[in-house]
């Protein structure tokens, strides 16, 4: 995996890192991707059997069994409080499941919720925000507000002591509630782990055409379809969808990670460029060769290596 990582304190720069393509285990599910991509039915399942099925990686994953699991509403929105043993109750990450807005629940991205928790020593609360096509923009970041305002004046958490990370449209949501809370002049948390993240709805990256081929997982015409659903007609430059065209100042430390052969890899290193021109600290880690959401593939040293990153980054910022 090349690390190429831009920790910017405003001016650092740290050279990157040359390293091994993908390792055994990786190029295995990378294959299994491929076969899938081929093989996949004319017709397009129902909502609820892709729902059902439903799998990041590939394969299951399940919670480990030494995981309390705890449901709560959160202002009304279905979440999970998730601990691992030991882990320390004032300090939370919050974790938004990816899935294109369509798909993606405890289910599927539980078991790195809980990896991520137990390995930075911090409580997760995992919501279950509303999908399309039954709620389209801007129903899903109205759920992840919504959740912030009550991890804040309800439970009485301290901005400081709360982290975001999310995945692919995950990490979209997190990335406009930053956003939505530097426009409105609150408190912003500690810091933000954007996973492969989806940050243009436009499809103007220069990676969806040049990794056309490359990216075992998506076509450009999936990735476009899933954001026309998504935004049911609604401006794809507004920063609410697309936070890479909104003004990035004053945002939190961000740790980004993305798969060198992903379609979206564009979405990440632009924000990232962006971010630090408005003098934020970033930290981007580009995975040569790696595909979407590469952290899930449990079995992999790259995901050991990606995870050790994200909790090295949530102690450094979380306490």
């Amino acid at each position: 995996m090349r690390d190429s990582r831009f920790s910017t304190s405003r001016s650092k720069t740290v050279e990157p890192k040359e390293s091994p393509m993908p390792s055994r285990e990786m190029q295995e599910f990378i294959a299994g991707f491929e076969r899938r991509r081929a093989n996949r039915p004319a017709t397009r399942p129902s909502i609820e059997e892709m729902r059902a099925n439903f799998l990041p990686a590939g394969k299951r994953y399940d919670l480990p069994e030494d995981v309390r699991v705890s449901e709560v509403s959160a202002a009304g929105v279905p979440a999970y409080w998730v601990d691992a043993p030991g882990v320390a109750t004032d300090r939370v990450l919050v974790y938004v499941h990816g899935g294109g807005f369509t798909l993606g629940s405890l289910a599927s991205h539980g078991e790195l919720a809980a990896r991520l928790g137990r390995a930075a020593g911090v409580r997760v609360l995992f919501p279950e925000y509303r999908l399309v096509p039954e709620h389209p923009f801007p129903a899903a970041g109205e759920d992840i507000g919504a959740l912030w305002r009550w991890l804040r004046e309800e439970q009485g958490l301290p901005a400081s002591s709360i982290a975001l990370a999310g995945d692919s449209a995950g990490a979209n949501l997190i990335a406009s509630l930053l956003l939505a809370l530097r426009d409105a002049g609150a408190e912003l948390p500690a810091a933000a782990v954007l996973l492969s993240a989806v940050t243009d709805l436009t499809g103007s990256g220069a990676s969806m055409t040049e990794r056309d081929g490359q990216d075992p997982i998506f076509t450009p015409a999936m990735i476009n379809g899933i954001s026309a659903e998504y935004l049911a007609g609604a401006d794809p430059r507004n920063p609410a969808a697309s936070p890479l065209f909104g003004d990035l100042t004053g945002l939190p430390p961000l740790l980004v990670q993305v798969g060198s052969a992903e379609l979206v890899l564009s979405d990440s290193e632009r924000f990232a460029a962006s971010a630090r021109t408005a003098g934020v600290e970033v930290t981007l880690n580009v995975g040569d060769g790696l595909p979407h959401f590469y952290v899930s593939m449990r079995e992999t040293p790259e995901a050991a290596a990606a995870t050790d990153e994200i909790a090295e980054f949530l102690r450094k910022h979380l306490g």
